[in-house]
């Protein structure tokens, strides 16, 4: 059985392409929120550390480059659309551009694999947001499943993080320590929404797949915002280097699992501030590249869209809880009672 759709509509996160772009872009991503302005210019710090340039939105731009391609040679001969959640291409002007070309139903491709209050439902309620902003026309909207358990996402991961381990000796790899990083959210949204289970199980099935024991690699995370009093998930990177040096651990690998591109957080969080620590500390660290424009992961992207395309197409997954839902229960990751300050990407 087969869905009528005429458009496809992949929804990011955005980011400041000049140092005049990054105020403005920080007081969206923290309008609403109660953020101290100190902490948001201290976040601006980051941006300007690489000349207020956030790679994120050419990481879209290119994926869209290899994705296009990788539609029409499968047959999939439908117009792609991107807008973003906090800065330009903004989703209420690609929602009035989507109107104005007389699209009527798309699908959504946002750009996290996991589910979290930030990582889906608030890409939702962007999306419905922008619908309401063009009016009755606005098409409507139908969001890809979340896809932690594909087993082109986990192929794709498992690939790149080959290409750091190959980067030790044979004896090292046998001592080798993986830290798998992904975007630290409030507690009280991770106690409502499936993020740290989907997490820990990409985590496990990257490692499985490698041959890598249980007790050599363990999820960490990174990138936390907000007051220091809100408890957040843990633990952090940094603390997590400190702790492997003091376990006698000289060998580490670290795999941002938790994003999809080498973006701001990865490379100031990641191959600015841990690799720091980790030189301080005398280990040897890599990183491990994200999917990206990986063609395992845009294989991926395409079967999802193809989902919704027929729902009699196989819907692939592994591990141990299948393939996640078509369309969120209405209780699906509800907002925290204080929101984050930086959504999970």
């Amino acid at each position: 059985m087969s869905h009528s759709y005429d458009a496809i509509l992949v929804v990011g996160f955005g980011g400041p392409e000049s140092r005049d772009d990054v105020i403005p872009f920080l007081e969206n991503v923290l309008r609403g929120r109660n953020v101290p302005r100190e902490r948001m210019l201290e976040v601006a710090e980051h941006y300007y550390h690489f000349g207020g340039v956030s790679p994120i939105n050419q990481q879209v731009r290119n994926l869209l480059e290899v994705l296009k391609p990788e539609l029409h040679q499968h047959g999939i001969d439908l117009p792609v659309y991107w807008g973003n959640r906090n800065w330009h291409p903004m989703l209420a002007d690609t929602m009035q551009q989507m109107v104005d070309d007389g699209v009527q139903r798309a699908i959504a491709v946002v750009l996290a694999a996991y589910s979290s209050y930030s990582s889906c439902r608030q890409y939702r309620e962007d999306i419905m947001r922008a619908q309401e902003a063009v009016g009755e026309k606005a098409p409507q909207v139908d969001k890809v499943r979340v896809w932690y358990n594909h087993p082109d996402f986990i192929a794709a991961n498992a690939e790149l993080l080959q290409e750091s381990v190959e980067k030790f000796s044979p004896e090292d790899r046998e001592i080798l320590h993986l830290a798998f990083t992904a975007h630290s959210i409030p507690k009280s949204m991770a106690d409502q929404c499936r993020y740290e289970e989907q997490l820990t199980e990409t985590c496990r099935l990257i490692a499985e797949k490698l041959g890598i024991e249980n007790d050599r690699w363990q999820l960490v995370y990174q990138s936390r915002s907000g007051r220091p009093q809100d408890p957040w998930l843990e633990p952090d990177i940094c603390d997590h280097l400190r702790d492997l040096k003091e376990r006698g651990v000289e060998n580490v690998i670290i795999h941002p699992v938790g994003f999809l591109s080498d973006h701001m957080e990865v490379l100031y969080d990641l191959d600015d501030e841990a690799a720091g620590i980790a030189k301080e500390l005398g280990q040897h660290m890599e990183r491990a590249a994200t999917v990206g424009t990986h063609p395992t992961f845009v294989s991926m992207l395409r079967k999802l869209i193809a989902e919704r395309l027929n729902e009699d197409m196989q819907r692939e997954a592994v591990g141990d809880f299948g393939p996640s839902h078509d369309v969120c229960p209405l209780d699906c990751c509800p907002a925290p009672i204080r929101p984050a300050t930086r959504p999970a990407v």
